[in-house]
C-alpha cells in the first residue's frame, strides 16, 4: 500500500500467559485520522485474557502532516491507504493475527471479537458491511461510520460558530445545558442531573432570549441570550439538514466547544482539501450544502463511510453486533445511530432485528466515555461482557452495564436496548438493579 514514505501496515499480536488465556481473540479498532495502535485497548483485553490484535491502519501518525487547513495529509492521497484506514484495515491483518495466536496456543480461537469506539466503531460497522465473515461479535461504539457527513457537520457548526458574534463561550453553553436539565431532567421520573431520553424534551432555546432591557449578565452569571447567539444554538440543533447529518440533542450544549473550536480544522477541512478536491488551497469557507454534498459521496464515500442498514452476511454467519452512543457526545450527533437502526428495523423487522443487532443509548454519556459536564454519569460500558454470552451461548443482552463515572463515585447505571429506557422500581437510584428496561 504505497504513498508518501510509508508502505506498511504496522499491526502487533499480544498474547496472555496458557493459564491466562481466555481462547478468545480479539481486534482492537483505531481512534480520529489513525496513524498509531491503541496500546491501552490492547492492555486491557489482554489482561482480560484475549488474545490480542491492533495496527495502525496503514499509515503513521508522525507522517500524517499538519492536520490544519491547508496541511498536506498523504495518506488521504492514496486510494489503499484510505480505503485501509476506515474499511480494510483490520480485515488485513486480523487473518495473520489469528494464525500467530493459533500457532502460538496450538489450536484455533474458540471465537474472534473486535471492539473499536470512534473510528474504532466506524470499522466496527465497516467489518459487518464488508468483511462479515471475520468476526464472531463487534463491539461499534459511538461510530462515526457516516463519516463523510460527520465531517460535514463539523463543518457545519464550525462555520456558523465564527460567524461574527456566533461563537459561544462555555458559559453559555453550559447556562443553556442548564436551562434544558431544569426543563426534562424529571421526564423519566428521577432527578439525576442527566436527561433520560433528550428526543423526549420540549425545552426550548428561545426561551432564554433576552427581553428588552434585560441584561444579559447579572452577578457574572448569564441570564439570557442575544439573537446572534441564539441563532448559533439553532444551527446546532437543526444540523445541516436531514439528508445530510442530524442536529445535537438538548441536554448536550455544555459539550460543543470543540465543534465550535477545532473539529472541523482537524477533520472536516484536510480530508476536502486532499481527498475530496485534492486542493490545498480548497477555500472550505464557499462549501454548498445544497450542491457540494454530492461530490464528498461520490469521491469519498466509497473509501471511508460504512453505512448500510442491510447486513445480511453478518446476519447469516450468526454474528451479533453491539452499538452504543451517548446523548451527549461531543463530536456524533446522538440520533444517526438511531436513524440506521431504525433503517435496519424496517428490512428486517424489529424481532429479527434484535437477534443480532443491538444499540444501547447512553443518557448523559459522552464520546466514547464519560461527558466532561456530566461526571456523575458512570462512563466504562461493559458490552463486551454482553456480547460473548449472546455469541456463545445464545444469551441476548437485556442491558449493559455502566460503571466507572469520572467522579470516582460508585453510581452504576443499567443501559437498555433501543427503543427501551430504564424506569426506576427500586430504592437506591444510583445503582443499576434499581432500574428495568421498559419499552
Amino acid at each position: 500500500m504505497p504513498y508518501g514514505p510509508n508502505n506498511t501496515l504496522n499491526f502487533e499480536v499480544w498474547l496472555p500467559e496458557n493459564e491466562n488465556y481466555n481462547g478468545r481473540y480479539l481486534s482492537v479498532g483505531n481512534g480520529g485520522l489513525a496513524g498509531t495502535i491503541d496500546y491501552q485497548a490492547m492492555a486491557t483485553n489482554l489482561n482480560s485474557g484475549f488474545a490480542v490484535g491492533g495496527c495502525d491502519s496503514g499509515h503513521l501518525v508522525s507522517e500524517n502532516g499538519p492536520t490544519k487547513p491547508g496541511g498536506y495529509v498523504p495518506f488521504l492521497h492514496s486510494y489503499a491507504q484510505t480505503t485501509a484506514w476506515i474499511r480494510d484495515s483490520i480485515a488485513m491483518f486480523t487473518t495473520p493475527a489469528k494464525t500467530i495466536t493459533a500457532t502460538f496456543f496450538r489450536y484455533q480461537p474458540r471465537k474472534s471479537y473486535f471492539s473499536g469506539c470512534s473510528t474504532g466503531g466506524a470499522q466496527g460497522y465497516a467489518l459487518a458491511q464488508y468483511h462479515p465473515d471475520l468476526f464472531d461479535g463487534i463491539v461499534a461504539g459511538c461510530a462515526g461510520n457516516w463519516y463523510t457527513h460527520l465531517i460535514l457537520s463539523f463543518l457545519w457548526n464550525g462555520l456558523h460558530a465564527q460567524k461574527p458574534g456566533a461563537f459561544l463561550a462555555q458559559d453559555l453553553l453550559t447556562f443553556a445545558r442548564n436551562a434544558a436539565l431544569e426543563k426534562c431532567d424529571n421526564i423519566d421520573g428521577v432527578e439525576d442531573g442527566v436527561i433520560d431520553d433528550p428526543s423526549k424534551c420540549d425545552f426550548e432555546i428561545t426561551s432564554l432570549l433576552c427581553r428588552s432591557g434585560q441584561p444579559q449578565v447579572e452577578n457574572n452569571k448569564t441570564t439570557c441570550l442575544n439573537e446572534t447567539q441564539l441563532a448559533t444554538f439553532e444551527a446546532f440543533y437543526a444540523g445541516p439538514g436531514p439528508d445530510v447529518y442530524p442536529g445535537f440533542a438538548k441536554g448536550s450544549e455544555s459539550e460543543w466547544l470543540m465543534q465550535e473550536e477545532s473539529l472541523y480544522t482537524a477533520y472536516a477541512v484536510p480530508i476536502l482539501q486532499n481527498l475530496v478536491f485534492k486542493n490545498l488551497s480548497y477555500d472550505y469557507t464557499t462549501f454548498d450544502f445544497e450542491n457540494d454534498v454530492e461530490i464528498v459521496d461520490k469521491v469519498a464515500g466509497p473509501l471511508i463511510t460504512a453505512i448500510s442498514p442491510r447486513l445480511d452476511a453478518f446476519r447469516a454467519r450468526g454474528g451479533k453486533l453491539i452499538a452504543s452512543q451517548g446523548w451527549a457526545d461531543p463530536f456524533n450527533a446522538p440520533t444517526w445511530p438511531i436513524d440506521q437502526h431504525n433503517e435496519a428495523k424496517a428490512i428486517y423487522g424489529e424481532a429479527q432485528l434484535n437477534d443480532f443487532w443491538r444499540l444501547f443509548m447512553v443518557p448523559g454519556g459522552g464520546h466514547c466515555g464519560p461527558a466532561a459536564g456530566y461526571p456523575q454519569v458512570p462512563g466504562k460500558y461493559h458490552s463486551l461482557e454482553a456480547l460473548i454470552p449472546w455469541v456463545e451461548d445464545g444469551i441476548a443482552p437485556e442491558y449493559v452495564l455502566a460503571t466507572e463515572p469520572s467522579d470516582g463515585s460508585n453510581r452504576t447505571r443499567r443501559l437498555c436496548p433501543y427503543p427501551q429506557h430504564a424506569v426506576l422500581e427500586g430504592q437506591n437510584t444510583d445503582q443499576y438493579e434499581a432500574y428495568t428496561c421498559v419499552d
